[in-house]
């Protein structure tokens, strides 16, 4: 019993780590709400997102040694070649939707409009929901591979979603106040969703042994991750010092 409590303890420890890329998609995304259910969609989107990790968690358990097995292969002369897995395909799919988002968001952004701005139409909250849902599925593919790794024991890993999910409700808000206060970080968000999108191409294709040009692609480790994202955060904050600076010495 104490056994299993300790690997409930990992388990949410994981699920709360690998999920911050999870909960900051979220907070961008449910901001395209109006501001009176943006808290409702974050809410909804990951409650119902819980239910379906839980089903989805019972469906890889029963499916993954097919989930490994390659699909189709595929060559083009050098150029492109690989064998596809259900897993692979997945990752691939999912971090050119991540890319494709942030990169949009970011060529809105340089192309800024503030009279577009105030007249811009909320989105349905029902398709906010959605994405949200779909999005956290997505998320939750390494997370729950991960905790198969710690435990086939099907309650822990059902539990330790249940307790990430409400923890993941709680700090949403949070997170969407501090980035409604301060919109110049929503740049940063977006960049580490850049990053984050990457990162599951290249996991995709290290799973998939895709070679590009004759290279084999090589997965981004976490390790690599985290350090990419610790510069782009120190940037912001030498960079958000520097203006400070100069603003001061404009005053003088």
């Amino acid at each position: 019993m104490i056994s299993d409590l300790g690997t409930l303890l990992m388990l949410v420890l994981l699920q709360a780590v690998l999920g911050f890329d999870n909960l900051l998609y979220i907070s961008l995304e449910s901001r395209r709400a109006p501001l009176e259910k943006q808290k409702m969609v974050r809410t909804t989107g990951i409650g119902i997102a819980i239910f379906l990790r839980i089903v989805l968690l019972f469906l890889i358990t029963s499916v993954i040694d097919y989930l490994k097995d390659p699909i189709f292969n595929f060559s083009f002369k050098g150029y492109l070649e690989g064998d596809m897995s259900g897993h692979a395909l997945i990752l691939l799919f999912g971090g050119g939707f991540i890319l494709w988002t942030a990169v949009k968001e970011i060529w809105h952004m340089m192309n800024f409009d503030p009279n577009e701005e105030v007249h811009k139409e909320s989105s349905s909250p029902l398709k906010i929901i959605g994405l949200i849902v779909f999005m956290n599925l997505l998320f939750s593919f390494d997370s729950i591979l991960g905790a198969m790794a710690l435990t086939k024991k099907f309650w822990i890993m059902a539990t330790a979603i249940v307790i990430s999910g409400i923890l993941m409700i709680w700090l949403a808000d949070g997170v969407s106040k501090f980035l409604q206060k301060n919109r110049m970080y929503e740049v940063l968000g977006l960049f580490v969703l850049l990053v984050v999108g990457i990162m599951l191409l290249t996991e995709g294709g290290h799973l998939a042994h895709m070679k590009v040009f004759n290279q084999e692609i090589q997965e981004m480790n976490t390790g690599t991750f985290y350090f990419v994202i610790s510069i782009l955060i120190l940037i912001d904050i030498v960079q958000g010092k520097y203006q400070k600076n100069l603003l001061k010495r404009k005053q003088l």
